[in-house]
């Protein structure tokens, strides 16, 4: 594709078409079709035969024809314009959320806050990672909150059907979510309960750090009071967070963590997908205008 302002060729590589045109019409020009039958017919005869079957006016033909079939090329290049305020972007600061739903009675504070998160994503892309044993993609990067929030109420604990908390499993997959969209500086924000964080899990907090982007926790207490267990899950959730270089907070009171997320300045910004859809292929004008002569041609012959 070749853009110039608000003119584009969409299909560039048919301007090779006319130029082996010219060269071919050049190339045939330079060589006499009949041959030897110059030598071996009478020229009166030939002059005659040639004026009957219409033959004098075949390398006019043959030019016209290049001139059409080249005019086609030119149409099949694809001549655009834009269409007025066109310009699709896409950020490349995005919001990553990872939702563990290992545990059922846990799971509805978890969606709250991925609510709460999710509203102050602001004009961030957001996508949705769901994991217990295993990690799954529930949506990727999308500017479509609202089909996020629907899709968040649609979850249970059977949503994963592969048992246990792998986080580090999770946060892997969401290293190759954000490096496939070609993101560089985003916010993942980790919600669970702490368990099944470990030494392997720290250190792909820390490639998050490494990569630019930040991994916040929110962890998920239970109702009642907590055990020892509980509070040594909340400080490995608040470790992870400091490998990530982010912030630690509860999932009840994950308002701090979203309100860092929407305070965030997005500074990358690059064209969106969508930027074929931008301009006007005025191509299939000049293929009629080409094609037009071509179907005179072919009567007059048929006549």
């Amino acid at each position: 594709m070749i853009v110039a302002g608000s003119f584009a060729l969409l299909r560039p590589f048919w301007l090779l078409v006319p130029p082996a045109l010219l060269l071919l019409l050049r190339v045939t020009r330079r060589r006499d079709p009949l041959g030897d039958w110059r030598r071996a017919i009478d020229p009166l005869l030939l002059d005659a035969l040639l004026r009957r079957q219409g033959d004098a006016g075949e390398t006019r033909n043959g030019a016209a024809v290049c001139w059409c079939v080249g005019l086609i090329a030119l149409a099949l290049s694809g001549p655009a314009v834009k269409y007025a305020d066109a310009e699709q972007f896409r950020n490349l600061d995005a919001a990553l959320i990872l939702l563990d739903v290992s545990r059922d009675e846990r799971l509805p504070q978890a969606i709250a806050a991925a609510q709460l998160v999710l509203s102050n994503s602001g004009a961030r892309q957001t996508g949705l990672v769901l994991y217990a044993g295993d990690a799954y993609l529930a949506s990727p990067l999308t500017d479509d909150v609202a089909a996020l929030e629907a899709l968040l109420f649609a979850v249970d604990g059977q949503t994963v059907p592969d048992g246990g908390a792998r986080p580090d499993r999770a946060l892997a997959f969401a290293r190759r979510v954000l490096r496939e969209a070609g993101d560089v500086a985003s916010d993942v924000v980790l919600i669970s309960d702490g368990a099944g964080a470990d030494a392997k899990t720290s250190a792909v907090a820390a490639a998050f750090a490494a990569e630019g982007h930040a991994l916040h926790t929110l962890f998920v207490a239970p109702r009642g009071p907590g055990g020892a267990s509980d509070s040594a899950r909340r400080a490995a959730m608040a470790a992870l967070a400091a490998d990530g270089r982010g912030l630690a907070g509860d999932a009840a009171r994950a308002e701090e963590v979203a309100a860092a997320i929407a305070g965030r300045r997005i500074e990358r910004v690059a064209q969106g997908a969508l930027r074929s859809f931008e301009w006007r292929d005025c191509g299939r004008w000049l293929l009629l205008l080409g094609a037009a002569p071509l179907l005179v041609f072919f009567r007059a012959r048929a006549s």
